[in-house]
């Protein structure tokens, strides 16, 4: 010390320095899980602020679905004739829709949304997509827990392949709704047209798994090309969550009758088609990430 000041040349340890610009990076933001919580529970209490009802919306909205999906497929088009307990099979593809539409939509206008905490506080920008996600996975809980008493009234036989399903179907819809979040949460803040292109694509995603239809009419009409079908990652996590809740219901003779009319209940080898489907969500969001964090620093003069 001494010898320091006595020797103003003498050159001091320097510290390392740093950039300005706040942390980036999925990890980065779990590394901040404190400002994580507290965002997502102000993303809870604004959605229901001055809500009479308010978790309760969370039942209703998937529920009000579940009933015009039901009566329109199930007696219009008689959709029930062929696929035993129609109601669990539909319920449990509409929990999964809606659990992604949720994610990709909100998540879409997260930035914009939040630009005023954007600009003012540094932190990984890739939190606010993040946020909807785990938002959307915190309403995905009460109507899981629906589904499962309604299972239990129809007699519900799960085992272990259950349980595995249900987890791979929920991380392959959360790695997927995060990657179209984050690619297109950036992209709206250039373009506020991509909000709306959302809404385009989000109308699809009820018709491109099997949800108001069985896995076995996809399999009766495309033969060994059905295969194919599930190259479609939402398709595959949703046939793996009616492995979970729906196909344990089935009694023997429901599971003989369909044998009998040569319908596939589930594919073959469906879990190796649910473990590459989280393969390939994974490397998409992977991607999402890199494209994220090339925007990003433009992300506060756009706003």
């Amino acid at each position: 010390m001494t010898d320091t000041l006595a020797n103003p040349s003498t050159p001091r340890e320097e510290q390392p320095l740093s950039p300005p610009s706040p942390p980036s990076g999925l990890i980065a933001v779990f590394k901040q899980r404190y400002l994580l919580r507290l965002l997502v529970q102000r993303e809870i209490s604004a959605r229901y602020q001055g809500s009479f009802l308010g978790l309760i919306w969370s039942y209703i909205n998937p529920l009000s679905q579940f009933f015009i999906y039901w009566f329109v497929m199930g007696f219009l088009f008689g959709a029930h004739k062929d696929t035993p307990n129609f109601p669990i099979h539909l319920f449990a593809g509409l929990i999964l829709v809606h659990f992604f539409n949720e994610t990709f939509n909100a998540g879409t206008r997260s930035i914009m949304r939040n630009k005023a905490l954007v600009q003012k506080m540094a932190m990984p920008r890739e939190m606010f997509p993040v946020a909807t996600m785990l938002v959307s996975l915190y309403h995905v809980v009460p109507q899981v827990i629906v589904l499962l008493v309604a299972c239990l009234i129809t007699g519900f036989s799960p085992d272990l392949t259950s349980v595995v399903c249900l987890l791979l179907a929920i991380a392959i819809i959360a790695a997927i709704g995060l990657s179209g979040a984050l690619l297109f949460s950036a992209a709206n803040v250039f373009f506020s047209d991509f909000g709306n292109i959302v809404n385009v694509l989000t109308n699809f995603v009820r018709f491109g798994v099997p949800m108001m239809y069985p896995y076995a009419l996809v399999h009766e009409r495309f033969g060994r090309f059905a295969d194919y079908y599930l190259l479609n990652p939402l398709a595959d996590a949703v046939v793996i969550f009616q492995r979970a809740f729906w196909y344990p219901t089935l009694t023997q003779a429901d599971l003989d009758k369909l044998d009998r009319h040569g319908r596939v209940v589930m594919p073959d080898h469906l879990l190796m088609h649910g473990v590459l489907a989280l393969l390939g969500s994974l490397v998409l969001l992977a991607f999402s990430q890199w494209v994220f964090s090339r925007l990003e620093n433009k992300i506060p003069e756009r706003l």
